[in-house]
């Protein structure tokens, strides 16, 4: 059975598109995703699909080479109508897949769990899913964590178009300054002159009414004569302009690092379960106002979480707290296991997001991308590594500003 169009194809294909993801290298991130969510499922198969208007294409895939298949074929279609799980526990009772040719056959689909990669505008863009050749059934941590590591695809996908949106905000900005220089030099060099003489001539017309027929020549003669001044002029004025527009910025006010943290643990727990890995949240105790975008900031500390888990053995501990030290504080230790064992954090974080946080595709590279985010934000990021202690990250943010005055400078730094 065909799956209908959703009631917004028109615009989720859009959003799709504006992300630019499609058909896009191989990331270890999403690699890693598939991974877990095999292993977590225990499903030989596992895809992140991405729903075209006539495809499915695999950003990730475990357990398969394809790379795409007909979307007229698709399970993914399916449950991209949905906003929860679709669960088919046996493919070969449901009506609507019971004779898709990926059923039909010697070893075909039996078993399928996809949960839809729901953008924060609210468009699905494709599912993370599981596969199975025999029948089978989730249990509710391995629905909730599939649900979870759902969630890390999309916000990878979205943060990953959203440094690249900074960055050219930053590159436009940086025009901006060079246009402000060369418009400083044109009004207070050759057009300093013309630019007195009419305003002198205006004035005095404003003032009498009366047409100063010397005067008026001596403005036509000054503004022919500058003309390539005056057309530059507006071009420099068009530009600063233009610069000054984008939807790319950071939707900055003011929230509580306190609750945007324990919003991100919540949203990493399910997935530290199944490895069977205690999150220990101290983020508690009073408000810490910083001026942030909630929903940027949120999924860049749910990828530094998820980022914890991915790389502390099973059994491990990651402890996360806020408090005030300069500034209002996240506070991510991943600690070392009684028995010697290292969590694998510290060089990941080093090497993607201290020392060479680069655009280049890598194993970090989502981390990379977290600290472009955390950069936007004004947040200094510090990382320590001691034997018996583990891994310890500390962002600090600078304290809200209360006055208009302060928000405003706040929201122009950005």
């Amino acid at each position: 059975m065909k799956a209908p169009l959703p009631d917004n194809e028109t615009d989720r294909l859009a959003a799709l598109y504006a992300l630019d993801i499609l058909d896009s290298p191989a990331e270890q991130d999403f690699d890693d995703i598939v991974k877990l969510a095999s292993n977590v499922c225990g499903a030989p198969m596992s895809l992140v699909s991405l729903l075209d208007s006539d495809r499915q294409w695999f950003k990730a895939r475990i357990g398969t080479d394809l790379i795409e298949t007909d979307r007229d074929i698709s399970f993914c279609a399916h449950a991209v109508l949905g906003r929860d799980l679709l669960v088919v526990p046996d493919a070969t009772k449901d009506v609507r897949f019971a004779d898709n040719p990926l059923v039909d056959q010697d070893g075909g689909v039996r078993f399928y769990a996809g949960a839809p990669l729901v953008t924060t505008d609210g468009y699905a863009l494709g599912t993370l899913c599981v596969i199975d050749r025999e029948p089978r059934r989730l249990d509710i941590e391995q629905l909730q964590a599939l649900r979870a590591l759902a969630r890390q695809v999309t916000s990878q996908i979205e943060l990953r178009r959203h440094a690249l949106a900074l960055a050219n905000t930053t590159a436009r900005l940086q025009e901006l300054e060079r246009r402000k220089d060369d418009l400083a030099y044109l009004v207070g060099g050759d057009l300093r002159a013309p630019l007195r003489l009419m305003s002198s001539y205006l004035e005095k017309l404003g003032r009498t009414g009366c047409h100063d027929a010397e005067t008026a020549e001596l403005v036509g003669r000054a503004t022919a004569g500058h003309i390539r001044g005056f057309l530059d002029l507006m071009q420099h004025l068009t530009s600063m302009a233009e610069a000054g527009f984008g939807s790319e910025s950071l939707h900055m006010r003011q929230i509580d690092l306190t609750r945007i943290t324990q919003r991100a643990v919540e949203s990493v727990r399910p997935i530290a379960a199944t490895k069977k890995i205690w999150i220990l949240n101290q983020a508690g105790g009073p408000n810490l106002p910083i001026i942030a975008d909630p929903v940027r900031l949120e999924q860049v500390l749910t990828h530094l979480l998820f980022a914890a888990v991915k790389y502390t053995p099973t059994g491990g501990r990651v402890r996360v707290g806020t408090e005030i030290e300069s500034g209002p504080a996240l506070r991510l230790d991943d600690m070392d296991m009684p028995d010697g064992l290292r969590p694998e954090l510290f060089p990941h974080l080093f090497y993607g997001a201290i020392a060479n946080p680069t655009d280049a595709l890598g194993p970090d590279r989502g981390l990379a991308v977290a600290k472009k985010i955390l950069d936007a934000h004004h947040a200094t990021v510090a990382l320590s590594d001691r034997p018996g202690d583990g891994t310890s990250l500390h962002v600090v943010f600078p304290f809200a500003q209360t006055s208009p005055a302060d928000m405003a400078e706040q929201l122009l730094a950005v």
